[in-house]
């Protein structure tokens, strides 16, 4: 491999590809919010201070105000305010949609104006605008934090085009082209390492802090953080189909998504703001009928009071903050949620069904005792010679187990290596025949083996030599480290486990004993799994099915909840799960109910918090005891709870 860091840079041919342009749109859409902001902010301080001039000038230095100034002043300060509201009422009615707090709070200030309390009107619709600009900002920083989570793409990549480092748009890149990382770069495109070995700094993308050493031929991944030295890597995934950018439009699509919980304020809103402008119109006209002495701006004035507290931004906004919340604090604990309903659904699991090799264990096989008659090293190179002519996983076991450097009597020669279907392997080294393989090998050539072997329940590759059984390795998938944690703390959550495996039955059984889980079901065909999983929601059972390949991709569908673990690894889980767990651990499922329901939590604190105070105000206001300057903060106040409480969803560690 050749010295990179001793070869010349150039400048690529193009400096303005086409995703480039999708970027610098999407940049400016953001730049065009923060002017708008900005303008927001400038009417409403200049708003404010004729508001604060005119009471001061009134009522502190008691300056005589005629008619004219105030109505001039007050109008100033009252457009200032006021026409982002006022435009958006006038467009919503020109549609045809008259029942918004648009039109709410513009009737409600020009009531005001109409019975002569302009300051009150003004101050109403700062206070209101107020409110808006915060939600605003909230919702926006909520948003980017969201996005921000992901969206590590670098723009530039070095590529090694002739002997010559070339810089480019990622989006440039052609597959199999060689791409130069430095240390402390972040890697740009999904590919194959070429360099011997190097580290990566992951948690971007797993949430994992310990860094991964890669070798090669492993695959690196786009977001991942070279740590130690300039490496090389050939490129294997266009830029718009690497796993970070299908992963990252995953999570900004999420927040469209919307839970029962959001869809059922969003019909409720529709319902209400018509119901209580009828209540306001109530207020205003009935007493007509029943009051001796009515006076119609008394009672248009209690009226602009029922509006105002009445108007129900504090739960459409408060509320889809929260399930941003929700989805941002998962994306920050390695967690990719398709959409706020799926928080939901996790809240009111009942079971939780898992597969075995890839979600509770690792899937990867490992030698875990040798017993022979042989010197060890000499009995475990001449399996692992045989071995060698194999791809399958326990053939690769072996040979990697034979490859450590504490062994080193090198490998013998093999000849005439044949494989038997199902069986094992057959070959000759040294001018002895060779048998590697189950005990169904041994039994079809008639060798004799220990009689305890047959119960075995751990997946066993027996050697024979010239028609001598001379010992056996006992292969097994190793458990992950945190599934043990995670049937206990779904346990306590009191969730019910079960397992679902194509594996042996006993294999299934043993790791299930060790796991504690309920119950475990073993020899599953995927149409198994999916019968069993049927049988388990028709039992009125709420089911997420947590697996790791294409083959759970039927029942992962069926569940309620579809977590895939390790979707990094696969692109089948992250097309058909709702839930990815990013870093392969099985805790993660936990940390998801955890989310899930802290997120509930929080949305419904804000509606039975919104309604109380508005439900009171209403009253009071109806009643004549409270005036628009406190059902304006009380309705602001209220908002501005609500969201402050919804944005602590981000800020929390769950553990």
């Amino acid at each position: 491999m050749k010295n990179s860091e001793n070869v010349p840079i150039q400048p690529a041919e193009s400096a303005n590809p086409p995703q480039a342009h999708t970027h610098d749109h999407e940049h400016s859409h953001a730049h065009s919010k923060e002017e708008s902001l900005l303008k927001s902010r400038w009417r409403l301080w200049l708003s404010l201070t004729i508001l604060l001039g005119f009471v001061l000038a009134v009522y502190v230095f008691t300056l005589p105000v005629t008619k004219p100034v105030e109505i001039g002043s007050m109008t100033v300060a009252y457009l200032l305010a006021g026409f982002p509201t006022l435009e958006r009422a006038f467009r919503s009615v020109r549609r045809g949609d008259f029942f918004n707090e648009f039109t709410l709070m513009s009737i409600a200030t020009l009531g005001a104006f109409y019975i002569g309390e302009y300051s009150e009107g003004v101050a109403v619709m700062i206070f209101y605008e107020i409110g808006e600009l915060f939600q605003d900002l909230a919702v926006n920083r909520s948003k980017r934090s969201i996005k921000a989570l992901l969206d590590i793409r670098p723009d530039s990549v070095t590529v090694l085009r002739n002997g010559i480092q070339v810089i480019s748009h990622p989006s440039k890149v052609e597959i199999g082209e060689t791409i130069v990382v430095k240390p402390g770069e972040k890697i740009a495109l999904d590919g194959t390492l070429r360099t011997e070995k190097a580290s990566f700094n992951t948690s971007a993308l797993t949430g994992e802090s310990r860094p991964d050493t890669k070798h090669t031929g492993d695959a690196v991944l786009a977001g991942m953080i070279n740590l130690d030295k300039v490496i090389e890597m050939t490129v294997s995934t266009p830029f718009k189909e690497s796993k970070l950018s299908r992963i990252l439009s995953m999570v900004q699509d999420a927040t469209a998504r919307k839970a029962p919980t959001q869809l059922f304020i969003s019909r409720f809103a529709k319902i209400y703001t018509p119901i209580v402008f009828f209540l306001a119109l109530s207020v205003i006209l009935l007493p007509f009928f029943f009051v001796e002495s009515y006076q119609f701006n008394e009672w248009l004035y209690r009226g602009m009071v029922f509006l105002v507290i009445a108007c129900p931004c504090a739960l459409t906004v408060s509320i889809p903050l929260g399930y941003f919340g929700g989805i941002g604090l998962a994306s920050r604990h390695g967690i990719l949620v398709k959409g706020a309903n799926f928080l939901d659904v996790m809240t009111e699991l009942t079971t939780v069904v898992s597969d075995k090799t890839g979600t509770l264990t690792k899937g990867v096989f490992k030698v875990q005792e040798v017993k022979t008659s042989l010197p060890e090293s000499e009995f475990i190179q001449l399996t692992a010679a045989l071995e060698n002519s194999s791809t399958h996983p326990i053939a690769k076991a072996i040979v990697e187990y034979a490859d450590a450097p504490t062994d080193t009597i090198k490998k013998p020669t093999v000849e005439q290596a044949e494989e038997i279907a199902g069986k094992g392997l057959k070959g000759i080294i040294d001018g002895k025949i060779i048998l590697c393989g189950n005990l169904k090998l041994l039994r079809q050539f008639h060798i004799a083996y220990p009689v305890e072997l047959d119960n075995s329940v751990d997946t066993l590759v027996a050697v024979a030599i010239s028609n001598q059984y001379v010992g056996h390795l006992t292969i097994a998938d190793e458990i992950k480290e945190d599934a043990a944690k995670a049937v206990a703390d779904l346990k306590k959550l009191g969730i019910e486990t079960i397992m679902l495996s194509g594996d042996k039955a006993e294999v299934v059984q043993k790791v299930a004993d060790r796991l504690q889980i309920s119950k475990a079901y073993g020899e599953l065909l995927p149409e198994d799994k999916v019968r069993k999983v049927q049988e388990l929601k028709n039992a009125g059972k709420r089911i997420a099915f947590a697996g790791d390949g294409v083959n759970d991709a039927p029942v992962v569908a069926l569940a309620d909840a579809g977590i895939a673990m390790g979707g990094l690894g696969s692109d089948a889980t992250i097309e058909t799960a709702d839930i990815v767990i990013q870093n392969d651990q099985p805790s993660r499922i936990v940390t998801a109910i955890k989310i899930g329901r802290l997120t509930k939590q929080v949305v419904w604190q804000n509606i039975i918090l919104a309604m109380s105070v508005k439900i009171a105000v209403m009253a009071l206001g109806a009643g004549g005891v409270a005036n628009l300057w406190e059902a304006v903060f009380a309705d602001v106040g209220v908002a501005l709870l609500a969201i402050l409480n919804a944005y602590r969803i981000q800020s929390k560690t769950v553990s």
